[in-house]
């Protein structure tokens, strides 16, 4: 293998080269972190147990394994444990790496310029020095790979932690009686940045997969995606623009957004949610979409009465006993049109798509088997509900606009 100009230099020369390079490591270091200091003001530097800042520590290594290595001709090697700490440090607090590269970068380039000064005074050939450098810019990709790794650990350590912290404030936002106050409510969320809001919405969603990305509903509204059932938390929910911003973020997901209540009644709103998802469930809602409680309120109603609306709807709709099932239900479709629709038999003909001699035929009936309890405003309010109940679940066919 060809040998490169740095390992044709004399043994003599690289051993006076590192002599004089490992002897000026500590004042080179100091003098780097007064640089720092100075052009990185706002810079906070830890301190190990003896008092010396690690930074300090962390650039004599740094010069002394570099010239240690390159010396003995094995290829410099970064120490990663202290790099992988100032790059943690910097995640945990929360800040980007931009600032940390730039030192390293400075501190490199300080620290080349005084190992050409002493390449010069012992007389290393240019191309020697020039392979000096590269190893130099390698030694600084070295660095800033280790801090990389210790700051996405960091990162990682965060997310999890402000997770973890997350769960905690819903499950206590959405007890059903909630013991802590308001003021222990606001220092849980202020751990994770979030402000208490005057009114919250709660929402159940359904996973279109297993493996389903969580929805990017953005800054504010809070998602907790470790149970089965995904939660979401959304403060202010009549904030402009806050509904179509939660329409994009959840396409493709399945779901229900209970309503806008003051924070205390959180878990009113989660209730109504939940009640929606079963109905969904149960394909008495729609799916492949997150619909919102209040506009879906006659289902919401009536459709999880079930029991109730049946054994109401056997009372009111007894006269209809007897008859043949397709008779039954024509004059139920009839009765619920003529309870929804003001005038008569043509308004009611016309929502039920049918002639308007058949319509006043059909009023005869009901007129015949009911008598005037039909015109009872009680009986005809609960005949409504029976019949809006009925028409939901399918057993009726759905009115013309």
């Amino acid at each position: 293998m060809t040998r490169t100009a740095w390992q044709e230099v004399p043994r003599s020369q690289l051993d006076r080269f590192a002599t004089i390079a490992l002897s000026e490591a500590p004042e080179l270091a100091q003098t780097i972190l007064q640089a720092i200091r100075r052009d990185y003001p706002y810079l906070h530097l830890v301190e190990d147990e003896s008092g010396e800042p690690l930074a300090l520590v962390g650039i004599r290594r740094a010069i002394e394994g570099f010239v240690d290595n390159l010396t003995s001709g094995a290829h410099p090697r970064v120490p990663p444990e202290m790099f992988q700490e100032f790059g943690r440090g910097e995640g945990l607090e929360g800040r980007s790496l931009d600032s940390l590269q730039a030192i390293y970068r400075f501190g490199v380039r300080l620290t080349w310029r005084r190992l050409a000064e002493i390449g010069q005074q012992i007389d290393i050939p240019a191309p020697a020095m020039y392979e000096l450098a590269e190893s130099g810019f390698e030694y600084l990709d070295g660095l800033v790979e280790q801090s990389v790794r210790g700051y996405a650990e960091a990162a990682a350590r965060r997310a999890s932690e402000r997770l973890r912290l997350q769960r905690q404030l819903i499950e206590m936002l959405l007890m059903e009686h909630r013991v802590e106050s308001t003021r222990t409510l606001a220092e849980r969320a202020a751990r994770i940045g979030w402000e208490l809001p005057e009114t919250i919405a709660v929402g159940v969603l359904i996973r279109p997969a297993r493996e389903a990305v969580a929805p990017a509903v953005g800054q504010g509204i809070l998602l907790e995606m470790e149970s089965e059932q995904p939660r979401i938390v959304i403060p202010d929910p009549d904030t402009a623009g806050r509904a179509e911003t939660l329409r994009r973020a959840t396409a493709g997901w399945s779901g229900a957004i209970g309503p806008a209540v003051p924070l205390a009644a959180a878990a009113t709103s989660l209730r109504w949610a939940e009640t929606a998802v079963q109905l969904i469930k149960k394909d008495l809602l729609p799916q492949g979409e997150v619909l919102h409680c209040t506009e879906r309120t006659e289902e919401l109603v009536l459709l999880p009465a079930q029991e109730l609306i049946d054994a109401s709807a056997r009372r009111c709709l007894a006269p209809l006993e007897g008859l043949s099932p397709t008779q039954s239900r024509r004059l139920a479709e009839t009765l619920l049109a003529w309870i929804e629709t003001p005038g008569g038999a043509p308004e009611v003909a016309a929502r039920l798509g049918v002639h308007p001699q058949t319509a006043r035929y059909r009023l005869r009936q009901i007129r015949e088997l009911w008598g005037d309890a039909i015109d009872e405003p009680d009986q005809r309010f609960e005949m409504l509900l029976v019949l809006r109940a009925q028409r939901l679940r399918g057993r009726l066919a759905p009115a013309r606009d």
